[in-house]
């Protein structure tokens, strides 16, 4: 979460249990397996803003090595717990790594990222990227920012916008899909999955 959001991690810190208990569709499954499957055997992915660690530690035991990062403290003890993960408590800045990935989801985290910072931190995903590594990037779209219900801060953009950003990051988008989601505070928004590769 970005330099963090302090109020948006302390969201996360007390709600994190019942945020773990979301139910994982089959839709956002078979895209963390076509995620996984992109990626060579055997190789490293990390999992940006990883929350409760059911995707890292799907990656895990398809036999990936991982690392998770997640800006709040609860979230990390709740991936410890359920899934024997250790996460990286830290935020987006802290992606310093060159050449160090196969692959990077960031599954609905880096929204939480001011816009003014977007950009910056997909530069430095592409760089923390093998040549040819994969991006899965999971956003909600709209205009502006603002805080939802829960008083989490959010970031948006349209869809034109996002593919900009990943063009001068120096991606190469190679697929997007939309769909109306409900979001843990109980609205309702579209979202949009984005892959693309280094």
């Amino acid at each position: 979460m970005s330099g963090a959001d302090q109020t948006t991690v302390a969201v996360y810190d007390r709600r994190a249990a019942d945020y773990a208990d979301i139910a994982l569709t089959p839709d956002t499954r078979a895209r963390l397996d076509a995620f996984i499957a992109a990626l060579p055997a055997g190789g490293t992915a990390l999992d940006l803003g990883c929350g409760p660690g059911w995707a890292a530690a799907a990656m895990r035991d398809a036999g990936l090595t991982v690392a998770a990062l997640d800006a709040a403290p609860a979230m990390a003890e709740v991936a410890q717990a359920r899934y024997g993960l250790s996460v990286t408590v830290a935020t987006f800045d802290s992606v310093t790594q060159v050449a160090a990935y196969d692959g990077i989801w960031a599954h609905f985290s880096l929204l939480h990222a001011p816009r003014a910072d977007f950009p910056a931190h997909l530069a430095a995903l592409h760089r923390a990227l093998r040549p040819g590594g994969q991006l899965f990037l999971a956003m909600k779209l709209g205009t502006g920012e603002g805080r939802d219900r829960l008083d989490r801060f959010y970031s948006y953009f349209t869809a034109d916008e996002l593919r900009a950003h990943l063009r001068r990051a120096g991606f190469t988008l190679t697929g997007e899909q939309t769909e109306a989601i409900k979001g843990f505070d109980g609205t309702r928004s579209s979202a949009i999955y984005m892959r693309a590769h280094a």
